[in-house]
């Protein structure tokens, strides 16, 4: 089927409504708060019934910045009917699926509703991690990888405009064991250094993951492409980052290193999530997934290739956020010890991070 193309058979360029799927989540709220910040229609589906507290506050705060409820779920033949009608009648051009890693599957149900509703121009699939058509997991990062090509290839059935984004690493300090690493800031104890500390992998700040991500799902040079987003100016080991975070606090830590044997047991527990991040932790910072491939032109695309005008974030500024919220002065023993030792204590505050 391929009801979605233009003149000549190319396929047509979206420039109307988004329906953001999964924007209460991490990095679906950076992503529906860009689409509302370009000024596009934005609608984002919410499922019926009570929410819980914060994600019922979420829901509130992007209603009042200009987004648009949508009631509805993809899973079951009923859900699947709810949505298709309302991409009919609001006139969607481009879904956009944020949704979270138990929910992957339920895309395969979305995509039914994109193919009959017959107006996306555009999707995107629930993606924001490295390529998972050239990555090499092990223990439970194998499935939830599977399920992820499992949609790719739906959606290449379909015959519907895809567009996958492939963010790779969320700015912060990559903690083997958290999802989200902004969510809590660099270490102040101990360096947890993945290997030898050398391999490198790129990490985008969460408001440029959602600013780019809408630029790619109007652009039709992204059209049927795996957007890579690979910035120079974050492409760093966690040795170096390290050695930034030092530098921001007038600290040196310890480091403890976590060996591939480690992460490979780690994955093989099947504690979820926990063993998926190691499993993606050991394939970026062992194998290198982010980096041990070129962009070969034909399928793939880097960011910064479509928009080299456009800065990222760096980690540098990111890192100066997280120092912002810490209080750097020095204990009262250590000022009487001050002709023997200038290193300031770190007292650990609330840090309210905004780069992820």
């Amino acid at each position: 089927m391929a009801p979605f193309l233009g003149q000549e058979g190319a396929p047509r360029s979206a420039a109307g409504p988004a329906l953001i799927v999964g924007a209460t989540g991490y990095i679906g709220r950076f992503v529906a708060e860009a689409c509302l910040d370009s000024g596009r229609r934005t609608f984002i589906l919410v499922r019926p019934g009570n929410a819980c507290p914060a994600r019922a506050a979420s829901v509130d705060e992007l209603r009042k910045k200009g987004a648009v409820l949508v009631e509805g779920r993809v899973d079951g033949k009923d859900g699947k009917r709810s949505v298709e009608t309302a991409l009919r009648a609001h006139g969607i051009e481009v879904v956009i699926s944020v949704m979270g890693g138990a929910n992957i599957l339920d895309q395969l149900g979305l995509i039914d509703a994109i193919q009959a509703a017959g107006t996306v121009k555009r999707f995107l699939p629930s993606e924001f991690g490295h390529d998972v058509d050239r990555a090499q997991p092990v223990g439970a990062g194998v499935e939830f990888y599977d399920d992820k090509r499992r949609v790719r290839r739906a959606a290449e059935a379909a015959g519907v405009p895809y567009t996958y984004i492939c963010c790779n690493s969320i700015a912060g300090w990559p903690y083997f064991d958290n999802m989200h690493p902004s969510e809590v800031p660099p270490p102040l104890d101990r360096f947890q250094i993945y290997g030898d500390g050398t391999v490198r992998a790129f990490f985008v700040a969460g408001s440029d993951i959602g600013k780019f991500t809408v630029k790619a799902a109007y652009d039709p040079r992204s059209i049927n492409k795996i957007v890579h987003f690979r910035p120079a100016c974050n492409l760093l080991s966690t040795n170096e980052m390290a050695s930034l975070w030092e530098a921001k606090i007038g600290r040196t830590l310890p480091r403890v290193t976590l060996s591939k044997e480690d992460l490979i047991a780690m994955a093989a527990e099947n504690i979820i999530p926990e063993s998926i991040v190691a499993s993606l932790t050991h394939d970026i910072f062992i194998n290198g997934c982010q980096t041990n491939f070129f962009i070969d032109g034909s399928k793939d695309i880097d960011i910064s290739s479509l928009y080299p005008d456009t800065p990222f974030r760096t980690i540098d500024e990111c890192f100066d956020e997280y120092v912002n919220g810490l209080d750097l002065e020095e204990d009262q023993d250590d000022k009487q010890n001050k002709k023997k030792s200038n290193t300031p204590m770190v007292e650990i505050l609330a840090v309210h991070p905004t780069c992820a």
